[in-house]
Order: C-alpha cells, then structure tokens, then sequence
C-alpha cells in the first residue's frame, strides 16, 4: 500500500473571501473558497504549513491584478480518471473565454455526456487555476459555481476586464 502524502494547508487573502490552499507532498492538490460546495473538512487539510505556497499565491495574486493570465504550477487534484479528464479540459479554455457544459463535453470526447461533465466541474478541488468558472450554461448564462455565483461573475468580470472584452457578464 503505498505511503499516504503528508498534506498541508495555509490560509490567504483574496479579492473573493479567504482562499485555503492544500498541498500534498508540497505540490497544490486543492484551493478552496470559504463556504464552497465539496470543500473537504478541515481535518483533511493537515497541518498549518505556509512553505509550499509562495509560487501559487505570488501566481495567485498576478492573476488577481489583472497582471497574468496564465498559471504555471504543478498540480495533485485528486479524482476519478474521468475527473481528471474533464479538470484537464478546463485547462484548456482559453483567459477571458467561456463554453458551455455541452461544449466541454464534446472536448473530452462524450458529447451527450454534458451532465456528468458539469458534475465533475463541480467537484474541481483547485478552482480558479483549474478554471471550472469559465464554463457557463447553453444560453451563456450563469449556472453553478461551487464558491457561489457571486464569485464566478467576479472572476469572468476579472477576465473580461483584462483581456479587453467589453462584453457583459
């Protein structure tokens, strides 16, 4: 059986609300909103250890000055293959760009899987650099956010705002 990660977990402010940042074996395994749906509970996220986490919040708080647009860090999300498939999709959607569920599931190849895609976005456990904000309902209107949909038009707006786009969110 292999050896359990030693996990870690700091706390950082953010434009959103407190951000939990959770690594494992030091790499960036979940980043998690107060109140977010599926966040793990707090005795999951091992001992206070703020070590690990200088690239992510420095990439953290470029992104949220509208300075970067991209992250470059390695990641441990933990899931099903199938999860992992969809996370690894939402990689793929453009800075300042939106698709819908029916789009990302055409993207990791289930077309009429469209469901089981938005339910796998929901349990993203690294929102806002896996961008799952970034996939909206057939008709471009907001659908569910695990930090609240609030915070998903925040993080569009941010993104639009950046990348020049004066359309609406």
């Amino acid at each position: 059986m292999p050896a359990q990660p030693h996990v870690t977990h700091t706390v950082i402010d953010s434009p959103l609300s407190e951000l939990t940042l959770v690594a494992a074996d030091g790499v960036l395994a979940g980043l998690y909103m107060e109140q977010q749906r599926h966040r793990p509970p707090q005795e999951t996220l091992g001992d206070p250890d703020p070590e690990p986490f200088g690239g992510v919040v420095a990439q953290l708080r470029a992104y949220f000055d509208g300075a970067s647009t991209t992250f470059d860090l390695p990641l441990a999300p933990r899931g099903t293959p199938f999860q992992r498939e969809v996370w690894a999709a939402l990689g793929t959607i453009p800075y300042g760009q939106t698709i819908s569920y029916g789009q990302l599931a055409a993207r990791v190849g289930r077309p009429a899987a469209a469901r089981a895609v938005g339910l796998a976005n929901g349990r993203n456990p690294i929102s806002i650099i896996v961008p799952c904000h970034r996939v909206v309902g057939s008709g471009g209107g907001l659908t569910g956010y695990g930090g609240g949909l609030e915070r998903k038009r925040h993080l569009l707006a941010l993104e639009a705002r950046a990348a020049g786009s004066t359309q609406p969110v």
